[in-house]
C-alpha cells in the first residue's frame, strides 16, 4: 500500500512534490588544466615551469529542484606519484561550495610536488549530497604533468654565410643561414631577435634538435642575433649573441646609364656587356630632374626601338631585381622596359601594360605578374622589379613604394637568353616596344632592400625660394639667394625687436619680444596685409614642398586665416589655412582650376597662438610619384594630415603670403606674424622636414 500510495502522490495533477537529486556530472578531460596547459590525459603530459594551479570545470544538472544558478558544487582533488625509493605520495584537497559551471583551483603547494617527476592527477565533484563518477573513470583519463625546475642551456649559434670572425661577409640583400642548437635534449623553441627587429621565433623538427633559419640582412655594419632556447616547460634559457659583419651590397651585375653621346650606335656599360641599339634608339634625350643622370636615351616605339648586350645578364633561377628610370611618351599600349629571353617567350618582362581600368605598370615571372601604380605620359617613374627565389614572389616597386599585390612566381623555362631593354621576345621575334625616355638600367643578383629601392628612386628637391623676412627696405623683403623677393602690400611690415631699451641700465623699460626666427618676422593686420612675389613659385603640377613659421595674433579667431596659397585661374591650387571651427591647420587642394571644385583637406589639429609662443612650423609636401599630400605641424604628419591626391591642376598666379582667392577678389587675411617662408621643387623627405624653420638653408648633398 505504502508504495501503492506514493506512486498515486507522484502522478496526482497539481499536486507539489520534492524531486530526486541527481548526482554532478563526471568532470571531462576537456574542461581539466594544469594552469594554462592542457590536463595531459591519455599519455599526452603536460610540462610546467612551477607547480601549477590545477583546475576543473564541475557541473550539477539544472533538474535538481532549485535553479541552475543556485546549484553549488565542490570539487574534490586526489594528487599522487611514485618517490625515488618507488613509493606512491598522495596529495587530496577539497575545495568551497562555488556555483555549477564555474571553475575550480587548486594552487599545488611549492614544496610538495618534486621535480623531474610524474605527476597523476583527477577530480570528482560533490553537491553535498551526491558525488560524481571520477574525472580518471570511463572514457576519462587521468591527468599528468611534469615539473621541471632547470632552464635549458643557452644556444649554440652557427652560420656558414656569416660567420662570428671579425670579417666582412657579403652582404647586404643576400640571406644567409643561421643554425641554433642548445645542448638540452627538450628545448621545443627558439626565440630570436635580429638586431633592431621584432623577436620572432622558430621550432626544431624535434625535441632538443637544431633549428635553421635564414635572414636578409637590410643593412651594412655589425649586425647581431640574439637567440634564446625554450624547453617544454616554457623555461627559457640565458641569451646567446651573435655578432657578424654585413658588407655592403653586391654592385649590379649589369648596368647602362644610356646617357651615351648623340649618334652613338651603342650603350656603354658600367657592368655586364656594351648593348647594341636598334635605329630607333636617339641618345642625349632629358633626364629626370633630381637625379645625377644628365641624359637619357629615347626610343621611338618602332621595330628599332631596343638594346640589347646581346647575351644574358640574370640568372632567372636564382634571385635577382631588375631597375629602370622610364618616362613613357604615350600609355595606350603595352610597352616593355626590360626583358630576358627565354627561348621564344620572356624569362621576366618589366614594362607598362593597359589594362580596363586604364594603364598599369607591370613586372612579369613565368606565368605570374604584378601590376600597380599608374603610368602618365611624358612623366618619369622608377621602377623595380624583384624575384626572390627562397620566398618564390615577385615584387613590382615604383617609385620606391611596393604597388600591387606580391604574386607567388616560378622562373619556368631557363631564360638564358640575350637581356633585352625596351623590347620583350614573342615567338620568333620581338614586340611591345618602347616609346618614351629610359635612363639608368641595371640588373642585380640578390634582393633590393628598401633602403636600396626608395635611394634610387630619390630625386632630390631644388630650393626655389627661401625668404628669411628679416627686412623690408621699400617694401621689398629680399629671397635670401637672389630670387624673386616678396613685396608686401598694405597691412604688412617687418617687425625688428628695438635695441633701445637695456633693463640693466634702466630696470623700468620692458624689452620688446624676441622676432620668431632671426631678426625680424613678417607681421600682418588681418584685413589688407599680405606679401607676395608676383609671380608663381612652384609647379604644383609636379612634386613640391613648401614651409612657414606662423603664430596667430588672436586666441580665438572668428573666421578662416590662410597664411600660404598659390592660385590658378579661378581658385587656390593650394591654401595652408587656420580654421577656428575645426580648430586645426588645414592644408585644400583642389581637384580642378574651378570654383566650387572637390577639394582634398588633411588637417592637423591646433590650439590658437593668442600672439604669444614661438609660433608653429608648418610644411606642405605634394609627392606627385606617390600621389599623397602631407601636412607637417612641428615636424610631425598626423594620421589624418596626409591623403592621396591623384593631381593637382596647374597654378599660373604668384605665391601669396597671408591670404587667398576669394572669388575675383581676396579674402581670408591672417592676422598674426609670419616667418621662414621656403619653397622647394620636389617632395622633401620627412627626416628633411623638421630641418625647416630654423633659419638655415637645407643642403641636399
Amino acid at each position: 500500500m505504502g508504495c501503492l500510495a506514493a506512486a498515486a502522490v507522484l502522478t496526482a495533477p497539481g499536486t507539489a512534490h520534492a524531486a530526486e537529486n541527481l548526482p554532478p556530472l563526471q568532470p571531462l578531460v576537456q574542461d581539466l588544466g594544469n594552469g594554462t596547459r592542457p590536463c595531459g590525459a591519455a599519455g599526452d603530459r603536460s610540462y610546467v615551469d612551477e607547480p601549477p594551479v590545477l583546475s576543473a570545470v564541475l557541473y550539477d544538472p539544472t533538474e535538481d529542484d532549485r535553479p541552475a544558478e543556485g546549484n553549488f558544487v565542490h570539487g574534490e582533488f586526489e594528487v599522487w606519484w611514485e618517490d625515488a625509493d618507488g613509493a606512491e605520495q598522495r596529495l587530496t584537497h577539497t575545495t568551497s561550495d562555488i556555483p555549477s559551471g564555474t571553475a575550480q583551483r587548486w594552487q599545488l603547494p611549492d614544496d610538495s610536488v618534486p621535480a623531474n617527476t610524474v605527476i597523476s592527477w583527477r577530480v570528482r565533484a560533490n553537491d553535498g549530497t551526491a558525488v560524481s563518477a571520477w574525472s580518471s573513470e570511463g572514457d576519462g583519463g587521468v591527468c599528468e604533468f611534469v615539473y621541471d625546475d632547470v632552464s635549458p642551456e643557452k644556444p649554440v649559434v652557427t652560420s656558414p654565410d656569416y660567420a662570428d670572425d671579425d670579417a666582412w661577409h657579403d652582404g647586404v640583400g643576400v640571406r644567409g643561414g643561421f643554425t641554433m642548437d642548445s645542448p638540452s635534449d627538450d628545448v621545443v623553441a627558439y626565440r630570436y631577435r635580429p638586431m633592431g627587429g621584432p623577436r620572432q621565433e622558430v621550432s626544431p623538427a624535434e625535441p632538443g634538435g637544431p633549428a635553421t633559419i635564414r635572414y636578409l640582412p637590410e643593412s651594412e655594419g655589425p649586425e647581431s642575433l640574439t637567440v634564446e632556447a625554450v624547453d617544454r616547460a616554457g623555461r627559457v634559457s640565458e641569451t646567446t649573441t651573435y655578432d657578424f659583419l654585413v658588407a655592403s651590397g653586391r654592385a649590379p651585375v649589369g648596368r647602362w646609364i644610356l646617357g651615351d653621346a648623340a649618334g652613338s650606335a651603342t650603350a656603354a656599360a658600367e657592368a655586364g656587356p656594351a648593348a647594341d641599339a636598334g635605329t630607333g634608339v636617339t641618345f642625349g634625350a632629358d633626364a629626370p630632374e633630381g637625379t645625377a643622370l644628365t641624359t637619357t636615351a629615347g626610343l621611338d616605339g618602332g621595330d628599332g626601338a631596343y638594346l640589347t648586350p646581346d647575351a644574358p645578364v640574370i640568372d632567372t633561377g636564382s634571385t635577382y631585381a631588375v631597375s629602370a628610370w622610364a618616362r613613357p611618351a604615350a600609355t595606350d599600349r603595352d610597352m616593355t622596359v626590360a626583358g630576358q629571353d627565354a627561348g621564344s617567350a620572356a624569362g621576366f618582362a618589366l614594362g607598362l601594360r593597359t589594362a580596363d581600368a586604364g594603364p598599369e605598370w607591370s613586372f612579369a615571372v613565368g606565368g605570374a605578374r604584378v601590376t600597380g601604380g599608374a603610368p602618365e605620359t611624358g612623366e618619369w617613374a622608377h621602377l623595380v622589379g624583384l624575384y626572390d627565389a627562397e620566398t618564390g614572389r615577385a615584387q613590382l616597386f615604383v617609385n620606391g613604394q611596393e604597388v600591387g599585390a606580391a604574386a607567388e612566381a616560378a622562373p619556368g623555362e631557363d631564360a638564358g637568353g640575350a637581356f633585352q631593354i625596351g623590347r620583350v621576345r614573342t615567338g620568333d621575334g620581338y614586340g611591345d616596344h618602347w616609346h618614351g625616355l629610359l635612363g639608368d638600367v641595371r640588373t642585380y643578383d640578390r634582393v633590393l632592400v628598401a633602403e636600396e629601392r626608395t635611394g634610387l628612386a630619390y630625386r632630390k628637391p631644388a630650393r626655389l625660394g627661401h625668404w628669411s623676412l628679416e627686412n623690408a627696405p621699400d617694401g621689398v623683403s629680399p629671397e635670401r639667394n637672389g630670387g624673386t623677393p616678396l613685396t608686401l602690400g598694405t597691412g604688412a611690415d617687418i617687425y625688428r625687436k628695438s635695441d633701445t631699451c637695456d633693463p640693466f641700465l634702466d630696470p623700468e623699460c620692458v624689452p620688446d619680444p624676441e622676432p620668431l626666427v632671426g631678426d625680424g618676422h613678417l607681421r600682418l593686420d588681418g584685413e589688407t596685409g599680405y606679401a607676395t612675389t608676383g609671380s608663381a613659385v612652384v609647379d604644383t603640377t609636379d612634386s613640391f614642398t613648401v614651409s612657414v613659421v606662423v603664430r596667430l595674433a588672436d586666441a580665438e579667431p572668428d573666421h578662416p586665416m590662410t597664411v600660404l596659397s598659390q592660385p590658378g585661374e579661378h581658385t587656390d591650387a593650394f591654401k595652408v589655412r587656420y580654421e577656428p571651427s575645426a580648430h586645426a591647420w588645414q592644408l585644400v587642394m583642389p581637384q580642378r582650376d574651378e570654383a566650387g571644385a572637390p577639394e582634398t583637406v588633411v588637417s592637423q589639429t591646433a590650439v590658437a597662438d593668442g600672439g604669444s609662443g614661438g609660433g608653429r612650423r608648418l610644411a606642405v609636401v605634394y609627392d606627385d610619384a606617390t600621389d599623397r599630400v602631407t601636412l607637417y605641424l612641428d615636424g610631425q604628419a598626423a594620421g589624418a594630415a596626409t591623403a592621396s591626391f591623384a593631381g593637382s591642376p596647374l597654378s599660373s598666379g604668384a605665391l601669396q603670403v597671408g591670404r587667398a582667392r576669394d572669388g575675383d577678389g581676396w579674402g581670408e587675411y591672417l592676422h598674426g606674424d609670419v616667418d621662414e617662408v621656403q619653397a622647394y621643387a620636389g617632395a622633401l623627405r620627412a627626416g628633411d622636414i623638421g630641418l625647416l624653420g630654423g633659419g638655415a638653408d637645407l643642403c641636399f648633398c
